[in-house]
């Protein structure tokens, strides 16, 4: 298997265990955080199905600096919204995926802010940072839901919710 073939693999894996977890989203909590210093429910959320268009941005551009406007960060109300933008987001980056080439992996890829380096890596890294920030915000969100008594559904295996004792 290629390293495109892989890519792909996964974020296909990581986009079904995420629809499971977006279908749960309660509506009306949108603006829950477990402390001052989270972010709410739903701008999380919201993060979170935006990575999965990220392969796209990463094979299309060189960098990402956030002080030139280039990143607008998505206001969704509800949880239809919310499923409507992963199914977008997810179809964007396999797409992105399915048309790029194992030597488009090769450049450098970097976010900046008003021209300062955050962070560089090949757009084979830059993506594979991207699935890792999939599963941190999932992960993240599963907390919010389990402070909310939402039961948790299997990620790489079964939660505590979706097993049988």
């Amino acid at each position: 298997m290629n390293t495109l073939e892989q890519l792909k693999s996964e974020l296909q894996s990581e986009y079904e265990i995420t629809k499971n977890f977006i279908n749960l989203f309660p509506e009306g909590n949108n603006d829950y955080a477990p402390h001052v210093k989270s972010m709410k429910m739903m701008p999380l959320a919201t993060h979170l199905v935006e990575v999965f268009e990220w392969p796209n941005t990463i094979l299309k551009t060189a960098e990402l600096d956030f002080a030139a406007g280039e990143y607008k960060p998505t206001v969704l109300s509800n949880k239809a919204e919310l499923v409507a933008k992963l199914e977008q987001d997810f179809e964007a980056g396999k797409r992105a995926l399915d048309h790029a080439h194992e030597e488009d992996l090769y450049p450098t890829w970097t976010i900046k802010n008003a021209g300062q380096t955050l962070a560089s890596w090949t757009k084979y890294g830059a993506i594979r940072h991207a699935l890792n920030q999939i599963t941190h915000h999932r992960a993240q969100l599963g907390v919010y839901y389990r402070l909310n008594d939402i039961p948790l559904p299997s990620s790489y295996g079964p939660s505590a919710d979706s097993q049988s004792f």
